[in-house]
């Protein structure tokens, strides 16, 4: 009993970190793409933009109603603590994907898209913004009680450290959009992007640098982490695999080549959520409630693993049929030359 007590609370931290490494692979070169949207010079090049999206927004946004729903039920100590303490950056993302949706199909219909347009793009800044302040708040700690209560003020989660984490995941965000849209365009547009791509690479892997290097000087728990082995050969590994797959996505963006680019930065945000992972793993929030503190009863865990067990090759099976059908390019008569 005692070893399934801490078998199953460990299968749900990996499922977790499974939804939330597709949602950040999938919703975010949505949210990318609508950021890049903010800066495009005319109607024709946003309307590509938008349309290369049209046919599978939907279903990527359904992992983060999936992730919030096996939280609740896996870890329900975990879900209401980090509801009570990122009220904020939680309704910020919730407000700017209300605002994109609505946007994205009022557009359709508008004579005047100008207003449209620019609530898409706001949407999918606001949306990444309040993500990034959620994510930097949950690694940097959450102050609670000893019974895993929230016990901090309403603006904790708001420091340079966080905002440091907010605007290095928008940056990702950008990156994973532009070698997307890499795949989705064609002539001038394409070079754009692959413009674009460099800039974000390179923006990117200096915030993941500054992140790197601030997480063992302020927080001791991960220096401690870090600095004892056998992880400290493991952390000593990641960095220098992530420079090397830096180093490939910028010579592939150099080539111009169409697939790699999108692959190379699949592979950087996987080895990041692994070496996230093996930081706060076995906290919920990190330093302060533990999966095994935070989980639900051994019958739930398991009723839930036998639904969650056939949903996710459904919902894998959706998003690739998706893929697939709607795969090719997207062109105009201005920009497909």
């Amino acid at each position: 009993m005692d070893a399934l007590l801490h078998f199953l609370p460990q299968v749900w931290f990996v499922i977790l970190a499974l939804f939330l490494f597709l949602y950040v692979m999938l919703d975010g070169f949505d949210l990318g793409v609508g950021i890049l949207s903010l800066t495009s010079s005319d109607e024709e090049r946003r309307s590509i933009l938008m349309t290369s999206l049209g046919n599978i927004w939907d279903a990527n946004e359904t992992w983060l109603v999936l992730m919030g729903g096996a939280l609740f039920g896996a870890f329900p100590l975990a879900y209401g603590t980090i509801l009570s303490a990122l009220y904020i950056p939680i309704f910020m993302m919730i407000f700017g994907l209300i605002f994109r949706a609505v946007a994205f199909e009022f557009r359709e219909h508008s004579n005047r898209k100008f207003l449209w347009n620019f609530a898409f793009g706001a949407g999918s800044f606001i949306a990444a913004l309040g993500q990034g302040f959620a994510l930097g708040s949950v690694i940097e700690g959450i102050a609670v009680d000893q019974s895993g209560h929230f016990i901090g003020s309403t603006w904790d989660w708001l420091d340079w450290r966080s905002l440091l984490v907010a605007l290095t995941l928008i940056q990702g965000y950008v990156l994973i959009g532009s070698t997307y849209l890499i795949l989705k365009t064609e002539g001038e547009l394409q070079k754009t992007h692959f413009r674009t791509a460099k800039l974000a690479a390179i923006t990117t892997f200096i915030g993941a640098i500054l992140i790197t290097i601030a997480t063992p000087i302020v927080y001791e728990a991960a220096r401690t982490r870090l600095f004892s082995p056998p992880l400290v050969y493991i952390f000593a590994v990641i960095p220098v695999l992530g420079v090397l797959l830096v180093g490939l996505l910028l010579r592939s963006l150099n080539r111009e080549e169409e697939n790699t680019p999108l692959i190379w930065t699949i592979l950087i945000f996987l080895l990041t959520f692994i070496g996230l992972g093996l930081i706060v793993f076995p906290y919920i929030i990190p330093n302060q409630i533990t999966i095994y503190q935070a989980a639900a009863s051994p019958s739930a865990l398991v009723f839930m693993l036998t639904f969650i067990g056939v949903l996710i090759p459904i919902m894998l099976f959706y998003n690739i049929y998706n893929y697939v059908v709607f795969r090719g390019k997207v062109v105009s008569d201005a920009y497909g030359e």
